[in-house]
């Protein structure tokens, strides 16, 4: 893995996703670091270390290639606000993905489709169901289905 300094960085990154811009995919992490470069024993302390200011440590690969960047705080504001830059102009190749499309149905499209569903049910969907202020005449709907409803 390179450890490059944040311009470097910036410039590897866009490469990448120049690269990557057709087929394949750029994977980018962030985590605190306190810049350690040995792991931390389980047993016993380590003494006389103590991390001077808070860095992030932000590292980015296609697969092949790996490269990484140490950002101190004092300089986080300039960087985000350039990494966050690069990767607007560079996540323009991204799919939509599929959305349903819920459409609200009005109160009369919904009585006109129930009422219709119902004549069908009731084997009386060729004759007009709904009267003529938009109301379901429901005893067209039931008739044959109930004795007291047929006439």
């Amino acid at each position: 893995m390179v450890v490059l300094e944040s311009e470097q960085f910036l410039t590897e990154l866009t490469r990448l996703f120049q690269k990557c811009r057709t087929s394949g995919s750029v994977y980018i992490t962030l985590k605190k670091y306190d810049g350690r470069t040995k792991p931390i024993p389980k047993k016993g302390t380590v003494e006389g270390f103590e991390p001077a200011d808070n860095k992030c440590l932000l590292r980015a690969t296609d697969g092949k290639k790996k490269i990484s960047t140490v950002v101190s705080s004092k300089e986080v504001s300039k960087f985000q606000m350039a990494h966050s830059n690069l990767l607007r102009a560079n996540m323009d190749g991204l799919k939509k993905g599929n959305k349903k499309n819920k459409t609200k149905k009005t109160k009369a499209a919904a009585t006109v489709a129930a009422t219709t569903a119902t004549a069908a049910i009731a084997g009386t969907a060729d004759k007009p169901i709904l009267t003529s202020d938009g109301k379901a005449n429901v005893q067209d709907c039931w008739k044959g289905q109930d004795p007291e409803l047929s006439t």
